[in-house]
Formats: structure tokens, C-alpha cells, sequence
């Protein structure tokens, strides 16, 4: 199991990371833009919005990734979360395909008395996915890949 730091910008995330590639070298693992998303029913985006990032990862060490994406109002307007800056931090809890039981059993626990924002459950990037607040309002993600990405 891996511990990551999961960060939410309106429109910045890319800036945001140039930054943080500049202070901590490397390179992005993954940079995924909306426009790359599969179509789905009800979803329309603006040329804008297909370029904002859906998701980026900066590796900082062997232990440790730095990731984000900017919030799309189409896809939290269907949880009703509401992006506030200072509240915009997640802790992102990532698993391998063998650890499915304990993605499970994670956010069964964790989720107890909170707010779920997505279930558990299958996603398009081939990964088992939850996101959550605990009952202590602590912003929470589990990430199980299922096949390779």
C-alpha cells in the first residue's frame, strides 16, 4: 500500500505542477487531460475544459507521489461537492490488483459515519475507485488498479 497526497485545482493544475517539477525534478508518471476522457451520456466540454488535467502524478521519490487534477463542476455537481480552496487535499490510499480485498475492507472502515462522494467501484482507467470524507471531515481516495495503466 502506498500513502499519496491528492490535491484539487480549478484551472491550475497544470501551472501548479510545472511548479512542483521545477523545485523536485523528475518527470510527470502521468499527465491525463479531460479531452481524453471516453464520451459520456450528459457530458459536454468546452475546448477549455478538454484541456484542463483530469489527472497528473509527479513521482518525489520511490515512496512517494504528488498528484491532482483540476475539478470539473459537471463531475462534482453529480456528488454536490463544492471546491474550497484549503479544502482541496486528499489522502490517496493506491493498491495493487492483488489487494482488492483490502481496498474493500478500507473503505467499508474508513467510510463509516462520513460522506461518500464515489462509491467503490470499477472505473474507465481499469482500477477499483472510492472518494470520500471520514466522519473527521479528512478527504479520502483509494485507487486498486486492476490492470496495468
Amino acid at each position: 500500500m502506498q500513502l499519496n497526497h491528492y490535491l484539487n485545482f480549478q484551472g491550475q493544475a497544470e501551472a501548479a505542477f510545472n511548479f512542483y517539477r521545477s523545485i523536485f525534478g523528475g518527470e510527470f508518471s502521468n499527465l491525463t487531460r479531460y479531452g481524453e476522457l471516453p464520451a459520456q451520456e450528459g457530458f459536454t466540454l468546452s475546448e477549455t475544459d478538454k484541456n484542463k488535467i483530469l489527472h497528473i502524478s509527479l513521482p518525489i521519490n520511490e515512496f512517494t507521489e504528488l498528484m491532482a487534477s483540476d475539478r470539473n463542476d459537471q463531475f462534482c455537481a453529480q456528488n454536490n461537492t463544492v471546491f474550497t480552496q484549503g479544502n482541496n487535499h486528499y489522502i490517496s490510499i493506491n493498491l495493487e490488483a492483488n489487494e482488492q480485498t483490502e481496498a474493500q475492507r478500507l473503505f467499508d472502515a474508513l467510510s463509516v459515519n462520513g460522506q461518500i462522494e464515489m462509491p467503490l467501484e470499477k472505473t474507465f482507467w481499469g482500477a477499483l475507485y472510492a472518494a470520500f470524507s471520514d466522519q473527521f471531515g479528512v478527504h479520502w481516495m483509494i485507487n486498486c488498479q486492476l490492470e496495468e495503466s
